[in-house]
């Protein structure tokens, strides 16, 4: 059974589309996301509610604390142990996020020095003179859109993010860790507490916010372009392509 992988930049529309596929092939959902795992950072890292899950399994989200080290090492074996049990279950399991490196570590099977693999750096070079060839049984679906639509996307999720809710988890975050914890710099924390601190206007801080969203996009982008094994669909011909491709698989409607 091939496991399926839905990658694309920030803000391309993975997280519904996989929910909707995953019902339609009785899948399960394992995050690529290297935001999505620190607990109690939901509405900052776009997380998709219990209601908006749909009663699909999640895996890899809220993994561990804001303060805890969680590796590339970690994920790819997590990853490879939440595949493996889906699968015994007759499930298929669908690999869903924006971070290349995750993505890239678990289809090429990287090996890591020592017990972290924090960094590229971190693997072994013999593993990335091999990086061509994928090894395992997967199908890569890439989210494109027009430079130009992208934006006005990721501008709406952001005014859609600026809400009391986020500020309220700005303020519990900022109670229980430092500004100086990596897992909350850049992206949108950053610029909500800003706001909230009188260093930015609401407009100053979407549009700052709204800069670091596109430049993370483009970078997405650019890492995945290096994989010629991608198969590049715009979001309303991804579940039309991906159920002929598991046609054996769908359940009747």
């Amino acid at each position: 059974m091939q496991t399926l992988i839905i990658l694309g930049p920030t803000g391309s529309g993975k997280t519904s589309v996989s929910i909707e596929l995953a019902k339609a092939l009785d899948g399960e959902i394992i995050s690529a996301d290297s935001r999505a795992i620190y607990k109690g950072m939901d509405i900052g890292t776009a997380k998709p509610t219990l209601e908006e899950q749909q009663g699909i399994p999640h895996y890899g989200l809220d993994l561990v604390m804001p303060d805890e080290r969680f590796t590339v090492a970690d994920w790819k074996k997590y990853a490879e142990d939440k595949i493996k049990n889906i699968k015994a279950r007759g499930k298929v399991p669908i690999i869903v996020g924006g971070t290349g490196l995750y993505i890239d570590a678990l289809i090429y099977d990287y090996h890591f020095k020592g017990p972290t693999g924090h960094k590229i750096g971190d693997i072994e070079q013999k593993t990335c003179s091999d990086r061509k060839k994928i090894k395992g049984n997967y199908l890569l679906i890439g989210i494109k859109w027009p430079t130009k639509e992208l934006r006005k996307r990721l501008r709406s999720r952001i005014d859609k993010m600026f809400n009391q809710d986020l500020y309220d988890e700005v303020q519990v975050l900022n109670k229980q860790y430092s500004w100086n914890n990596q897992s909350m710099k850049s992206d949108i924390y950053e610029y909500a507490w800003k706001y909230l601190n009188g260093e930015l206007s609401l407009d100053e801080a979407k549009e700052q916010c709204f800069y670091e969203d596109y430049h993370l996009a483009k970078r997405q982008l650019t890492w995945f372009k290096r994989n010629k094994d991608i198969i590049w669909l715009s979001l309303e011909e991804v579940y039309p392509y991906v159920m002929d491709k598991f046609k054996y698989l769908s359940k009747p409607c």
